[in-house]
């Protein structure tokens, strides 16, 4: 009873991360005598660099769907399916069942993606974490054996480093591809505040049509199937996007894994140290109540629990089906029930994306921190650092709205708009009109909150792909500075 009491339990708990660094084991026939290439030579024979992510079967299959749901492939597949539904809506737009039978695949749609992303969200954090944890775990014995290199060689003058030129740097480092850079255009005009600006005049002009059209389920699913293509369009580019900055990610932080093991080995021939590497432990983030139960909802949605619970849900409807005689009514009760849970989705997203990245950014701050206090140890100025910047108006208004879209109390909030919508369907007896009062306001309110995740997503890309150079251009410099300097006692 109590591992069952537990294993519900669980979800939600952001617990303390551990990594350990793989332990550089010096091998002295291939490393003394160090020509000029010798940075080389050290990341060639820098095995087993990068730390391990163990996971269990059935985590591994569900990241290799979210992958291919990310990749390019799906995204135009997706986009030929939108194109196709657009030159038929020219005939049959404006049937009713038309309109409700793509507002469902819609909400379907996007109810699965609700998952992927938030499992995408989860995995990134977890790996993100872990990474931060590996490098300060070879910080603590780059450290040590820095200081006894210092202390060993304090009566011999430390050359600086002469530093190689920015575009050098640059051009050892992974590069985005074509696509990658049309996805970062794309994203920062879709993510522009001007954007989310016009989406809202476009939905204030709908509701000012709404008197002259008598406030007709016909009014409503105009808005509906407007903004069921935008959502499809946006969560299929978040998506790809995500995965785009996943596989960038990956292999810049291959190349620091490498690096940093090279420094470590070059430490280990000077010094002849043979002390392994140790386990850090980086704290999990605090949560409050409120917190720790999105954090649960997260957790269960990212394991894709939601799209089992979906299942379930898709079955009882196809066995009510005949009962109700496949009318209009039956076919809007599979999206009200996507949709609702959808919206929920989105204002989950949006504060989950705030918080876990906020940690994550905490991690590597406290990794840049150790790697300037190595350049304290040495005497020698850290390199200039990458920035992004933060200024202009759409900047201001975008993190601004982010911020107080992420607020726990948002999304509190947004669980009580859905019970509202619940009860007001309810009054309505769950005709059309109280089935479509279910479906367009949360509609609405998701696409704007997967637009404005797009903004944070776009900026939070662009200061993680800084962050990743300015960590490798710290461990190149340091390696340059270990190849550079006059030993004076090499072992």
């Amino acid at each position: 009873m109590e591992r069952f009491i537990k294993a519900i339990s669980s979800p939600g708990a952001k617990g303390a991360t551990a990594g350990v660094a793989p332990t550089q084991r010096v091998d002295l026939g291939a490393v003394v005598n160090l020509s000029d290439d010798s940075i080389a030579i050290c990341m060639e024979n820098s095995e087993k660099c990068e730390p391990v992510f163990k996971k269990k079967m059935l985590d591994r299959y569900l990241d290799k769907v979210v992958h291919v749901a990310g990749s390019g492939y799906v995204f135009v597949l997706v986009m030929s399916i939108l194109l196709v539904w657009a030159f038929l809506g020219i005939k049959f737009g404006k049937e009713e069942m038309w309109q409700v039978v793509i507002s469902d695949f819609q909400a379907i749609f996007c109810y699965i993606f609700d998952s992927f992303l938030m499992r995408q969200q989860l995995v990134g954090y977890e790996m993100h974490m872990t990474v931060a944890a590996c490098l300060r775990s070879r910080n603590v014995s780059n450290t040590r054996m820095l200081r006894q290199m210092v202390e060993d060689c304090k009566s011999e003058k430390i050359s600086q480093i002469e530093y190689l030129d920015q575009d050098m740097i640059a051009s050892e480092f992974p590069k985005i591809n074509w696509l990658g850079r049309l996805s970062n255009l794309v994203a920062t005009v879709t993510g522009h505040a001007v954007t989310v600006g016009l989406y809202w005049v476009c939905i204030f002009i709908w509701i000012g049509f709404g008197h002259h059209c008598g406030w007709s389920n016909q009014w409503q699913l105009y808005i509906n199937s407007a903004t069921s293509a935008l959502m499809v369009f946006v969560f299929v580019f978040l998506e790809n996007i995500r995965e785009q900055h996943r596989q960038y990610s990956e292999s810049c932080m291959a190349l620091i894994h490498k690096t940093d093991a090279a420094l470590e080995l070059r430490l280990r021939t000077i010094t002849g140290d043979t002390i392994d590497n140790e386990p850090v432990v980086i704290p999990g983030p605090y949560v409050r109540r409120i917190q720790r139960g999105i954090y649960y909802y997260a957790d269960v949605v990212g394991t894709l629990v939601g799209i089992a619970l979906m299942c379930i849900v898709v079955i009882i409807w196809l066995v009510i089906g005949p009962a109700m005689s496949f009318d209009a009514n039956w076919w809007l009760i599979i999206g009200t029930y996507t949709g609702l849970i959808g919206m929920t989705d989105g204002f989950i997203l949006r504060n989950v994306f705030y918080h876990l990245g906020l940690h994550e950014d905490e991690s590597f701050d406290q990794v840049r921190t150790e790697d300037l206090a190595m350049y304290d140890l040495i005497g020698v100025s850290p390199p200039c650092e990458d920035e992004v910047q933060e200024s202009g108006f759409s900047y201001r208004i975008s993190a601004a709205v982010g911020w107080f879209c992420s607020h726990e109390v948002v999304a509190l909030f947004g669980a009580m708009v859905m019970l509202g919508l619940l009860i007001g369907a309810s009054v309505m007896k769950w005709s059309t009109t109280g089935q479509l009062l279910c479906n367009v306001p949360p509609s609405i309110i998701e696409t704007f909150f997967m637009i404005i995740l797009i903004t944070s997503q776009n900026m939070a890309d662009a200061k993680r792909r800084a962050l990743l150079f300015n960590i490798y251009k710290r461990r190149r410099y340091l390696l340059l500075y270990l190849n550079s300097r006059t030993i004076c006692d090499e072992k």
